[in-house]
């Protein structure tokens, strides 16, 4: 590809993957630019231990992963000795059964070990101390310089240029976008610009005005001196790497000697402008002294575990920085105030090749076909999860958690409250029990429906899925079914779209046919250019020239700007702080609207899928009838100052009707027995809307164009896969998601949302399985922890398909 100048900043195994790929696919002007000594450059890279295991709870990880280890093995940088991890703990051996199933679903061959079975893969360990143990023979050791060394060479010999011992002073924009890269040895012309600047990455960055939510962080590793039983040892490693989680430690050989990784030390964060440049520091400016001190623990701990370390010393050890997220997961993408700059940040060896090539794929295609990217956009992030107290605080706290037994719903502990809706106080009254959800504290369930509980048999959930879950959820369900129930809806980002040209814009972003009357509500998607869908989102037409959307988060926003036509005709706002919404639903749900608001919400004046704008009592509402839980009813948004007296108006008259307040364990339950996807969960950018069973969703042909279109137009001759509803009897009725989905043996897919569906008294289980195996009655097993599950594919909607429920 011609006429397009990049500039990569970063030499280190990100860069150095991102130049290979991109000239590999024939980008002739490239330019991989680097304040250190090329291949060993000064940066994480060059001290990384170089251990890769794949495994991870995230599919998207697991992918970069396993990408990373089929091009290092090809390139002769990595040792595919495998990757044991060990339990020492009855709750870890329950975890790596966990970890088994995300191995197998996820596309791994993975293998469960007794303890013996361990020690013959390992024998160094203390057969006393090991329960059991997880082998990934495909895990291993990648060489990282020698990576960096490998990919720049192969990009050079395509004509990438890389230029070390230059230091990046500046980046000059012009008109919005990147124009050069300013080093200390002049000016570098670019049109595109990647940061892979690792530790760095904020202060580079921030030359562009962008903030970027990384803390560099210090983490110990410690070489021993030889070691008496790897004695002659002539290969650098013969055993697998190794990960003892339960006291935060890994283990790698290298020759006579054993390298330890600990993380169980106090979290030592560093501002990324403290960190020297390259030649201020008397060693590498990525490594810190040792601190022996916060070592001790992980030695004695060592001494135990592996008892041939008894006869050998700590010989040497380094504070090495790495980078650390809000999240865990990298930063990847365009900023969204200058054009042409990338990042590709806090990027370990783990993932870096496969990060380089879905970099590739985003800079020349404009999205990542290989890879769903969704949860690594840099864009994903609310405004305070930008703040530098939220990024120090969460990232140290991400480090003292990094191999801590995490369930899927744990919120975190500190910096909360930090959002919360005008309902917040009187959710607190009715003893809500609170999660988080972008920031948002979002009620679970409430303590004040417990009597409604009583004396009603509920399936109780094994101990891990009942962590976050109580029988009040139960009874909330069957509120929502019976009566009407509140619910808070305000983490539901709202977006407010403008223009003379609003109509035209939405019909082009969106798959919807959005160009209807005032008053309709449409549910669309948004797709790539390939068809695969990065949103869902409903779109409200409150007026000629104004409509209503509401989104999943702020990737729905920072696509919709992208996409913007140049001559100002649209106008886009995030009304979400300043609005709120709450869901009035359940078959008394007009008893409870029509005395507050009019005849206008009778059955014939406010039909199904329309909105409007009026009162309910004295607050203006925004009025939606729309119901996520498959009951009558409507969402009604206001602003936030008027929050507390809508709800108190809802509550006070509902209070001759039954009403309740319902949590979002009861609205999950509801949602997935009307059969509702939930992006992100169910579907993500690797999905089409056919796969998805959202083809309904797709505007007819002859409607118009919009953005994946032609692409669907291929997709749709030749569905091979399809997101399928599986229930479940009996009293192991509760799976958590990510499970692998099992044909006799095989493994055939992977569950996505699951509840237990109190209506139907059913555990309901969403998963992506083979279009041949998607036959309502087909017999399947679901892999639960170290248990198979029976499940069978069922027709969906699996609650009214008839529809009479949400158009009454």
């Amino acid at each position: 590809m011609t006429g397009r100048r990049v500039v990569v900043i970063g030499a280190g195994v990100v860069g150095a993957a991102l130049a290979d790929e991109l000239s590999a696919r024939g980008w002739d002007d490239v330019t991989v630019v680097d304040q250190g000594t090329v291949p060993s450059t000064g940066g994480s890279s060059s001290h990384a231990p170089g251990l890769v295991f794949q495994t991870n709870p995230s599919k998207t990880m697991t992918e970069l992963a396993r990408y990373t280890v089929e091009k290092f093995v090809s390139l002769g940088c990595f040792l595919q000795v495998g990757g044991l991890e060990v339990a020492t703990t009855p709750e870890r051996l329950l975890e790596l059964r966990r970890r088994h199933g995300w191995a197998v679903a996820w596309g791994l061959q993975a293998h469960l070990l007794t303890p013996a079975e361990c020690l013959e893969r390992h024998s160094l360990l203390d057969p006393g101390r090991v329960l059991g143990g997880l082998f990934l023979p495909g895990d291993g050791l990648a060489q990282a310089v020698r990576a960096v060394e490998i990919q720049l060479r192969r990009a050079g010999e395509r004509g990438v240029r890389v230029l070390d011992r230059h230091e990046v002073l500046d980046i000059r924009v012009e008109d919005g976008r990147v124009a050069a890269v300013v080093t200390d040895r002049g000016e570098i012309p670019a049109d595109l610009v990647v940061c892979c600047a690792g530790i760095w990455g904020p202060k580079i960055a921030g030359m562009v005005g962008m903030s970027l939510p990384l803390t560099p962080m210090a983490h110990q590793l410690a070489w021993t001196g030889p070691v008496p039983a790897l004695s002659g040892q002539t290969e650098e490693a013969v055993r697998p790497i190794l990960r003892h989680q339960d006291a935060d430690l890994y283990y790698r050989e290298h020759f006579e000697r054993i390298g330890i990784g600990y993380y169980g030390h106090r979290p030592m964060p560093i501002r990324p402008d403290e960190i020297l440049p390259i030649g201020a520091a008397e060693a590498m400016p990525s490594v810190m002294p040792f601190t022996g001190d916060d070592f001790a623990p992980a030695w004695t701990e060592t001494r135990s575990l592996l008892p041939a370390t008894r006869e050998a010393e700590v010989a040497e050890g380094v504070n090495g920085l790495f980078s650390f997220t809000t999240d865990n997961m990298p930063l990847l993408g365009e900023s969204p105030e200058v054009g042409g700059f990338w990042v590709a940040e806090a990027v370990w060896v783990t993932h870096s090749a496969g990060v380089g090539r879905a970099m590739a794929e985003w800079l020349a295609d404009g999205h990542c076909s290989s890879f769903d990217l969704h949860e690594c956009d840099v864009n994903r992030f609310e405004p305070h999860q930008l703040a530098p107290e939220y990024v120090l605080t969460r990232g140290c706290q991400n480090f003292a958690e990094v191999y801590d037994i995490i369930h899927p719903l744990q919120p975190p502990e500190n910096l909360r409250p930090i959002r919360t809706s005008p309902f917040h106080p009187r959710q607190r009254e009715l003893g809500a029990f609170f999660l988080e959800a972008g920031g948002w504290e979002r009620p679970q369930w409430y303590g004040a429906n417990a009597a409604l509980a009583e004396g009603r048999a509920v399936p109780r959930p094994d101990a891990w899925a009942a962590r976050y879950w109580s029988p009040i959820v139960a009874a909330e369900a069957r509120a929502s079914r019976e009566s009407v129930a509140l619910y808070d809806m305000s983490a539901l980002k709202r977006i407010e779209v403008g223009g003379r040209g609003a109509a035209a814009f939405l019909q082009r972003v969106s798959t919807g046919d959005v160009g209807k009357p005032v008053g309709s509500v449409t549910y669309c998607l948004l797709l790539n250019a390939d068809g695969g869908i990065r949103g869902d989102i409903t779109v409200a037409r409150l007026g000629p020239e104004l409509f209503q959307i509401g989104a999943n988060g702020n990737l729905d926003l920072d696509w919709l700007h992208r996409h913007l036509p140049a001559d100002g005709s649209v106008v886009i706002r995030d009304i979400t702080a300043g609005t709120c919404c709450v869901g009035v639903w359940g078959p008394r749900a007009r008893d409870l609207m029509v005395p507050l608001a009019g005849p206008d919400f009778s059955r014939d004046g406010f039909r199904y899928f329309r909105g409007k704008r009026g009162h309910v009592g004295t607050v203006p509402v925004t009025a939606l009838r729309l119901s996520y839980v498959g009951e009558l009813g409507w969402e009604l948004y206001t602003t936030a100052d008027l929050g507390a007296k809508l709800w108190d108006t809802l509550w006070e008259e509902g209070l001759r009707h039954g009403i309740v307040a319902g949590g979002r364990g009861a609205f999950d339950s509801l949602r997935l027995e009307k059969g509702y996807r939930s992006f992100g969960t169910d579907m993500t950018h690797e999905h089409d809307p056919y796969e998805a069973g959202l083809g309904s969703a797709v505007r007819k042909e002859g409607k118009g164009d919009f953005i994946g279109r032609a692409a669907l137009r291929e997709r749709r001759v030749s569905v091979r896969r399809r997101l399928t509803c599986l229930t479940i009897d009996g009293p192991d009725a509760v799976v958590m998601g990510k499970e692998p989905v099992y044909d006799g043996e095989k493994c055939v897919g992977y569950v996505t949302s699951a509840a237990y569906g109190h209506t139907i008294d059913r555990g309901i289980a969403y998963a992506w399985l083979p279009a041949a195996l998607s036959v309502p009655g087909q017999a399947l097993h679901i892999g639960y922890f170290d248990r198979r599950i029976a499940a069978a594919v069922a027709g969906e909607p699996l609650y009214d398909p008839a529809m009479d429920r949400l158009r009454g």
